[in-house]
């Protein structure tokens, strides 16, 4: 049979692809193009979220340098690791987390592609336990985190979160949303160091948040982003530890990003908690399974440096201690901001590496047009982006703007 004797049904006249429709250009990577075409050298990039020393670079830690030099002279092989990843990463790696306290027989962890993969990995096994879930979600969050569910196939609501007027959580209205949550549902939580807001629950509210999950059989799912950088390791650990404890069920996506600068290396993990070891066992071969279709196995690089990083007792003293100025860093950077004026006040008492200023999509265009200041459309700043000459630059620039808020020309 030819190409001519095929029958007339068999032939289409479509283009491939021609019913998707055109999606939205990201709009920090817009941010990113418009900063770099600016010849302004005053300009201020308080976009992109990295970490930045006072030179306003983001640099290579001296702990993972000296890891890869270790690497180089003593890696052996590129063979496949599996679609579980370095297990020796992920177990060292738990130890960060948790601490020596956890139920390990109830508790699941893999290698993945950074706390995206996290996310993603977690949120298709949970579709796939139980596809009529819903994933609760505080306002403001990390613009990626509906698409990721979304993508899994899962539902996702919204709650109150934030209140922009103060800059501090509504508690209050979160619980009051929450309560149309039903059992089986998933509620994201931001371990430390909240994306875009930088606030943070009291270890009370956390008590208050664990007793709903489990009152109301929700799942709590962690993203633990940018443990270091906010109070300490352990401290930044203290609310993921206290909900692993509490509930029979819960999930924590991991990443390696930001506290060990390995941005472009793709390192993260994911940890499943199950009720009982029996489920914890379905749990494990589900997410192997998943992994396995998803990426088969993850990148290996990064995970070494930070295997290599935790298993030797130098380098982990190094890493901690560069992680420990990164964090004084970025709070001596909240409290001279939160000084320059009182619509300010509450930046100081939040943490991490983000804050959401009160300005409207017009505020924040006149600072990028006039005055070279790039931020997110949302107010969202990277704190990390600034210095502390930068800081009093920033805030008179900023002062019209928070003035009009207050009915000031």
């Amino acid at each position: 049979m030819t190409f001519d004797t095929l029958p007339a049904r068999s032939i289409s006249t479509s283009l491939p692809f021609d019913t998707l429709a055109a999606q939205p250009a990201d709009a920090l990577l817009g941010l990113i193009a418009l900063h770099g075409a600016d010849n302004r050298p005053q300009k201020i990039d308080l976009g992109v979220g990295v970490f930045r020393d006072d030179a306003g670079e983001t640099p290579i830690m001296r702990a993972v340098k000296a890891a890869e030099a270790v690497l180089l002279e003593t890696q052996a092989t590129k063979s496949y690791l599996g679609a579980e990843g370095d297990a020796a990463y992920t177990a060292l790696l738990a130890g960060i987390v948790f601490g020596d306290k956890m139920a390990v027989e109830r508790l699941n962890g893999v290698q993945t592609p950074g706390g995206t993969g996290a996310l993603r990995l977690g949120a298709d096994l949970l579709a796939r336990a139980n596809c009529e879930a819903q994933v609760w979600i505080g306002t403001p969050t990390w613009p990626n985190h509906a698409p990721i569910f979304a993508e899994a196939g899962l539902a996702t609501r919204s709650h109150r979160f934030y209140d922009a007027a103060s800059g501090r959580i509504d508690f209050d209205a979160m619980l009051d949303d929450l309560a149309d949550a039903h059992s089986g549902d998933i509620l994201l939580l931001h371990g430390c160091c909240h994306n875009p807001t930088g606030s943070a629950f009291s270890p009370e509210q956390w008590r208050v948040v664990a007793d709903l999950c489990a009152a109301r059989g929700l799942i709590p799912f962690v993203d633990l982003a940018y443990q270091g950088l906010s109070d300490g390791l352990d401290e930044d650990a203290a609310a993921t530890r206290m909900i692993f404890d509490a509930l029979p069920s819960a999930l924590v996506a991991y990443s390696c990003d930001k506290n060990f600068g390995l941005y472009r290396e793709r390192v993260g993990a994911l940890w499943a908690l199950s009720a009982n070891s029996a489920i914890a066992e379905r749990v494990r071969t589900n997410m192997l399974s998943l992994a396995r279709s998803l990426w088969s196995m993850p990148p290996d690089h990064g995970a070494a440096i930070v295997r290599t990083i935790l298993e030797n007792d130098a380098l982990r003293a190094d890493w901690w201690d560069e992680l420990d100025k990164m964090r004084a860093r970025l709070n001596g950077l909240r409290a001279a901001l939160a000084a320059t004026h009182p619509r300010l006040a509450a930046i100081a008492d939040q943490r991490g590496m983000f804050a959401m200023l009160p300005l409207t999509l017009e505020a924040v265009a006149a600072l990028r047009d006039e005055h070279g200041i790039y931020m997110a459309g949302n107010g969202r700043i990277n704190i990390a982006g600034l210095r502390a000459d930068t800081v009093p630059v920033f805030a008179h620039a900023l002062r019209p703007h928070l003035e009009a808020l207050n009915g000031h020309a």
